[in-house]
């Protein structure tokens, strides 16, 4: 698979909604992931992110303009012991509760699907990274419609054991803009992931389409220790 430049990634593309990419640092010593949000209407742009423990949570920027909340609001990250988990709804918890009963990242997802929102019925995105005595693995899935049909769901899972030192992989909900908005194909795109997590951020957030960014998250992780570096921005200062 070729190895695809993020920064490119998202400067030719307006609008890819929602996006996660997990992966590693060049020297292999630390797990890297980032979310991001856009939007397109007024309350999907009136959000940001804060800190919630060891994760982030979305909230209202201003909380007189929130319409529905129910697909805006949610956790994307939360960390159960040394999983962390990244998601693009609240099946952030479905994951959470269901690896907090002993089951595996794929079969806690069993009971979701794409989101309901016709008729762009967006693409459930989710990641799991798993850093634990020295090693580090991750995966990633997609639930997503059959084709713009809500008849079937498609689930898509992507495990990377051991993942290369300066690789990673990145997943969104949308393909492009559009209407209906037309949903993600094939598997996570391969990208390099360097070093610098500052370096990083900026890339990223100055990479997005400044009319439709919202926020985005970053963490570091070290392998060995679990200690974990964390960068938020928000368009909503």
């Amino acid at each position: 698979m070729k190895k695809l430049l993020i920064e490119e990634e998202l400067r030719n593309n307006p609008y890819p909604g929602r996006g996660i990419i997990i992966g590693r640092t060049p020297d292999g010593k630390k797990a890297v992931t980032a979310y991001f949000i856009m939007g397109r209407s007024e309350n999907s742009r009136n959000r940001i992110f804060v800190e919630d423990g060891e994760g982030i949570r979305t909230q209202a920027y201003d909380e007189s303009k929130l319409v529905d909340p129910s697909l805006i609001i949610y956790a994307p990250v939360r960390v159960l012991g040394n999983k962390t988990i990244v998601t693009n709804g609240d099946q952030t918890d479905t994951i959470y509760e269901g690896m907090d009963k002993q089951m595996t990242f794929e079969q806690s997802l069993r009971s979701r699907e794409f989101e309901p929102d016709a008729p762009n019925y967006t693409p459930r995105i989710s990641g799991i990274m798993h850093i634990g005595n020295g090693t580090y693995n991750y995966a990633m899935s997609i639930l997503k419609s059959n084709n713009g049909s809500p008849d079937s769901c498609c689930r898509y899972t992507f495990a990377y054991e051991n993942p290369a030192p300066g690789e990673g992989h990145f997943i969104h909900t949308y393909l492009c803009d559009g209407n209906p908005l037309p949903s993600f194909e094939g598997e996570p795109k391969l990208i390099s992931v360097p070093d610098d997590m500052e370096a990083f951020t900026d890339l990223l957030w100055n990479s997005l389409n400044e009319e439709n960014k919202v926020s985005l998250f970053v963490r570091c992780i070290d392998i060995e220790t679990g200690k974990y570096e964390t960068k938020i921005v928000n368009k909503n200062q």
